[in-house]
């Protein structure tokens, strides 16, 4: 059994109503900076939805676009100083055209943000109580008693114990998971319907990262909200996400299904991920690694972006930057060569 044969195995998810409408949509979503090594394409023209109760994943390495994405999406990047376009639709309205009074009323309200550094995140000279209790007096204008009772309540939904004795510690009395809790306390505070958590189990012990996991997919279900999962980690959106979309220097590479992201691989570089995926059962000398590393921003190669790594390229591939087209329903690929490669890899 080959490393996609095993992680095909492991593919869940709730069950979603694929007949629903996006409660989001990004279209054509593109972010770019002027840099002193000249202009940079960030994320370009990259499309994507999610449905309520939905979980995405966005997977990709580092400089891959995918936390620049959702940080404009969130109006944490702003035009000026980076050169925006494209729509995001939230229930039909464009969120990037809105003006920053209304967008800001959107975060929290509507959609929240995990990052991925809870302790980095955290204020180190306010305590837990006052951070988390804040958000409920600004925007719902409580008291400062009720506002710390409902910080309370987060922190039980969370599983921090004995809440209520923590709410005068400072962060650097909790652990990285606890801190991270936290942040999701935060996050929940004004019921949002979308939550965005960019890579949070980073620099967490492998126990605490399926807490972490299995506390979002909770809070996710009880809540009714969408989930979106930013991680490098193909083992983490197999066991949560829906959906997946799989970004290479700014662009989509791939996006499925993670049923049929695991099936069927039909980009280069979403299968090249899958065959590096560590076995405990594998009888190798060494992991199978992608060659080479990828592109900086601003020496993105021409054509695909992938081709300098890529075991499939051609020389149509230094000549024309691939579209991301149709495959199957709800599965698309930028790649000329998407429909061998399904092919292929529908008979591993």
């Amino acid at each position: 059994m080959n490393a996609m044969t095993e992680a095909r195995t492991r593919v869940t998810g709730d069950r979603v109503d694929v007949s629903a409408a996006p409660i989001m949509s990004v279209e054509g979503l593109s972010v770019g900076f002027d840099t002193p090594h000249g202009p940079v394409q960030a994320v370009d023209n990259v499309s994507w939805s999610i449905r309520k109760g939905e979980t995405l994943g966005i997977i990709g390495e580092s400089g891959s676009g995918k936390s620049v994405g959702l940080e404009t999406i969130m109006g944490l990047i702003t035009s000026p100083p980076a050169r925006i376009s494209g729509q995001v639709l939230l229930d039909g309205q464009d969120i990037l055209s809105m003006p920053q009074r209304q967008r800001r009323q959107l975060r929290g309200d509507r959609m929240a943000m995990i990052f991925q550094d809870a302790l980095a995140a955290l204020n180190p000279s306010l305590t837990i109580g006052t951070q988390i209790s804040e958000v409920y007096r600004i925007r719902r204008g409580a008291s400062r008693q009720a506002a710390l009772d409902k910080a309370v309540e987060l922190m039980d939904q969370v599983k921090i114990p004995s809440a209520r004795s923590r709410l005068k510690a400072y962060p650097h009395e909790f652990s990285g998971g606890m801190c991270q809790r936290v942040m999701i306390a935060m996050a929940l505070a004004m019921d949002p319907e979308i939550l965005i958590a960019d890579e949070p189990t980073t620099a967490l012990d492998v126990t605490v990262q399926r807490q972490i996991m299995d506390l979002l997919q909770e809070v996710r279900r009880e809540r009714g909200m969408s989930l979106i999962l930013v991680t490098h980690d193909l083992g983490v959106v197999a066991e949560c996400a829906d959906r997946a979309v799989v970004m290479y220097s700014g662009r989509m590479a791939e996006t499925a299904t993670m049923r049929d992201l695991f099936r069927t691989p039909s980009h280069p570089y979403t299968r090249a991920l899958l065959q590096a995926m560590p076995r405990v059962d594998a009888r190798l000398e060494r992991l199978q690694a992608i060659p080479g590393t990828p592109p900086t921003l601003s020496h993105i190669p021409s054509g695909c972006a992938f081709r300098p790594r890529c075991t499939f390229a051609q020389p149509r591939c230094a000549e024309e930057k691939p579209e991301l087209r149709m495959l199957a329903a709800e599965h698309s690929a930028a790649c000329h060569f998407a429909e061998a490669i399904r092919e292929e890899t529908s008979h591993d």
